[in-house]
């Protein structure tokens, strides 16, 4: 095991996680700016007003990705399984 297989397997393993959470957090951003801008202009500075959205798109949003990110992670879970083999 050199160095470079660990730094690829380090890479690799970030690589997964900002894939599988990048739409996640991204489609929350969005939410969170909208209805801060929405706030700022309607000066309702409802403090539940930014949840609500929020956890809505979220929740959607995990429907919509949930398969997707679970193939991701079980191919990455494969192919680590597989380097497994490999160590000596």
């Amino acid at each position: 095991m050199t160095q470079e297989f660990v730094i690829s397997i380090m890479k690799s393993a970030l690589w997964t996680t900002l894939k599988i959470s990048g739409p996640i957090l991204l489609l929350g951003l969005v939410a969170g700016l909208t209805v801060g801008i929405f706030q700022a202009v309607t000066q309702i500075h409802e403090m539940t007003l930014t949840f609500i959205p929020k956890i809505l798109l979220i929740v959607i949003a995990l429907a919509l990705f949930l398969p997707w990110m679970l193939t991701s992670m079980l191919d990455f879970t494969t192919t680590i399984f597989g380097y497994i083999k490999t160590i000596k």
